[in-house]
């Protein structure tokens, strides 16, 4: 899994549009090898993004959980330390 996608479930606040398109971005950019693709290819990279946008958002709204939303901040602090641990920062 690309590390630049994160877990958009089960956070307080919820996950935005945007941030879902982000990540749909890095998917397609991961799968396809495309960080930016050529003007032949552009339209469908563009419309494949808007797909799994689309697909994930309903996934997302479809999910259900009993466990409590996590809080956005706690998790980044979570994760500033688990990458200072691992790089040594």
């Amino acid at each position: 899994m690309c590390r630049n996608i994160k877990t958009l479930f089960n956070f307080d606040p919820p996950v935005t549009d945007e941030e879902v398109r982000a990540a749909s971005l890095q998917f397609v950019r991961k799968i396809s090898g495309f960080t930016k693709p050529s003007k032949a290819n552009e339209t469908a990279f563009l419309a494949a993004v808007d797909d799994v946008a689309a697909i994930s958002m309903r996934l997302l709204r479809s999910l259900e959980t009993n466990a409590p939303a996590k809080n956005r901040e706690e998790e980044a602090a979570k994760a500033k330390l688990r990458a200072a641990e691992r790089f040594g920062i």
